[in-house]
């Protein structure tokens, strides 16, 4: 069985292709990134304008014709409403052109499972860093459940604020990752409540810091990213005491950070823990996880109606059955 997925939950508009073994035939995207943020209208006038080209590149990479689909899964939620919409159209139009049956799928959960077939984990804490969203999230019966979050921003959205507020550019996390080889650490605001954790404090901190302070940006490049990713490990290892679990997986598009993955790796060296990082390829927003999360439901048996097919801004992990 093939599947085609279609991502447009924010910056990326990505089409995807994989068979019902994990293979990735195809995964085209292409990125809105624009100086001061993402406009929500904006981003969804760039997915329209490239959908049909990206599909067209999906195939191709493939070597496939459109009549080999035999299903068309999209992102149904969470994420920006206008980017999302476009997602939804074009899985509708491609779904009743091709007579092949639609699912919506959750993005997060689409991160996980992608993550889980390129490491092979069986049942991890798993750690879900991306643009929008910061998670710490465990399987519990049939519904992943999320032991702690983000508060206010996602950490990518955070560092990326950052980049922009202080002219690095856009997206900001691998400008800051290499700056920050070269800084050391200056006091900054570290704020876990409970299992969950607050960005938005340091990430004030850390401007002011640069603008106000005149601190060295590779010291507060540096600083910001200590902090920030202190925070996620603290309430990973928590989370792996509470539950008992052995692995832990890292996914999302903050998955590519290497500051991040060495102190997730000592802390799961210390305790004894595997560590697995999601491949680069599809660690960011892409169409393969959406097209590999569409087959695992349908396979599961879960089908959906075209009047299911609206969109889901708020739809959270935790809300998702996955006793597939």
């Amino acid at each position: 069985m093939i599947c085609l997925g279609i991502e447009s939950t924010a910056h990326t508009l990505g089409i995807g292709i994989v068979d019902s073994k994990g293979t990735v035939l195809a995964n085209a995207k292409k990125s809105f990134f624009p100086d001061e943020g993402i406009h929500p209208r904006e981003a969804a006038v760039h997915h329209t304008k490239h959908a049909m080209e990206l599909v067209s590149l999906a195939l191709a990479s493939a070597k496939i014709d459109a009549v080999d689909i035999d299903l068309i899964s999209f992102s149904q939620g969470p994420g920006l409403s206008p980017s999302l919409k476009v997602g939804a159209v074009v899985a509708r139009t491609l779904a009743l052109e091709l007579k092949k049956p639609i699912l919506g799928v959750n993005h997060c959960v689409s991160h996980i499972e992608i993550g889980k077939l390129k490491t092979g984990v069986k049942d991890p804490i798993i750690v879900y860093a991306s643009g929008g969203n910061t998670q710490i999230i465990g399987l519990s019966g049939e519904k992943y459940r999320v032991f702690g979050e983000t508060l206010d921003i996602g950490i990518g959205n955070m560092i990326d604020k950052f980049a922009r507020k202080v002219r690095l550019g856009n997206p900001g996390g691998p400008i800051i990752e290499k700056i920050a080889k070269k800084g050391k650490y200056i006091d900054m605001p570290y704020s876990i409540k409970g299992m969950d954790m607050s960005f938005s404090g340091l990430l004030t901190f850390a401007v002011n810091a640069f603008i106000l302070k005149k601190e060295k940006i590779e010291d507060v490049c540096y600083s910001l990213q200590h902090n920030a990713y202190s925070m996620v490990v603290e309430v990973t290892e928590r989370a792996l005491s509470h539950t008992g679990k052995s692995e832990v997986l890292l996914t999302g598009g903050v998955a590519a950070s290497k500051m991040l993955q060495g102190m997730l790796e000592v802390m799961c060296t210390e305790r004894g823990a595997k560590f697995n990082v999601v491949p680069v390829d599809v660690a960011g927003d892409n169409g393969a996880m959406i097209a590999w999360q569409g087959l695992i439901e349908y396979e599961g048996g879960r089908r959906q109606k075209m009047t299911d097919t609206e969109p889901n801004p708020k739809w959270r992990t935790d809300e998702v059955e996955v006793g597939y």
